[in-house]
């Protein structure tokens, strides 16, 4: 977790109409209306999403000189377009899922608000061929935004029942670049690493060496770092080809602890 057209036609013309058509015309209406409505919540979702892209991309503007990122890039711009993030949060959250904030996922977890997340996802420079460590997997929603991004996501997340359902989420909306494993993520994944670039969404004390270590010479990773309810800061770390590792604070945030533990 972080913080930081309608349809319509007159109802008695309407009426008048289906009172002078055969029945079997009158069925063929209401099967086609009721096709007709799940497209019609897709394209409002749509329009939120779109909504909450414009919001992204109006406080990146707002924020720019801060972190460094006064425009996101366009392949991650539309990845936020697309994903539905209607689908990872609570079905009664639903109406509020593109709202620029934090949502309750359940088991102490949130989903971030989308803003820290696009600025994460644009911080780590992702591209087509990347293999992406992921450490949080929370709702999944993360994790499939990177999945439009690049080629694998390997995502790990301690509370199993959060990452059981993550992966059935992500199965059923079609992204089978997306592994998730249930585990410690201060252990990152080594038998799948290294990694071109590594994105934690939960606050760490401090920067786990395992991960460092599972990073690509030339990689990225994006971390915050503080603890609970005292001073976090969400870190950019860069590993050059001879192993150098450099950081630096982005922006002041809020995020659930990291567990496990090293």
């Amino acid at each position: 977790m972080a913080s930081y057209g309608a349809y319509h036609r007159d109802p008695r013309n309407r009426a008048t109409h289906l009172a002078c058509v055969p029945l079997i015309v009158f069925a063929i209406l209401l099967a086609e209306a009721a096709f007709a409505a799940p497209a019609l919540a897709q394209d409002e979702y749509a329009l939120e999403r779109r909504r909450m892209v414009a919001e992204i991309e109006s406080i990146a503007r707002e924020l720019g000189r801060e972190t460094g990122r006064e425009r996101l890039t366009e392949r991650v711009l539309q990845a936020f377009a697309k994903v539905p993030r209607h689908r990872f949060v609570p079905a009664d959250l639903a109406a509020q899922a593109y709202a620029n904030r934090p949502l309750p996922i359940g088991l102490g977890q949130t989903i971030s608000q989308p803003f820290i997340v696009a600025l994460s996802t644009d911080l780590i420079e992702p591209k087509a061929g990347d293999t992406v460590l992921e450490i949080g997997t929370g709702s999944g929603y993360q994790a499939a935004v990177l999945a439009e991004l690049v080629e694998s996501v390997y995502s790990i997340e301690l509370v199993e029942p959060l990452g059981r359902q993550a992966q059935s989420r992500l199965q059923a909306l079609g992204y089978r670049n997306v592994e998730v494993r249930i585990g410690n993520g201060y252990l990152g994944w080594p038998e799948k690493a290294p990694f071109d670039a590594i994105l934690v969404t939960a606050a760490a004390p401090q920067i786990p060496q395992a991960l460092i270590e599972q990073l690509k010479p030339g990689g990225r990773m994006v971390i915050p770092v503080g603890a609970q309810w005292h001073r976090q800061d969400l870190l950019l770390l860069r590993k050059s080809a001879d192993g150098k590792v450099t950081t630096r604070s982005v922006l002041p945030v809020r995020f659930v602890p990291m567990t496990g533990g090293n």
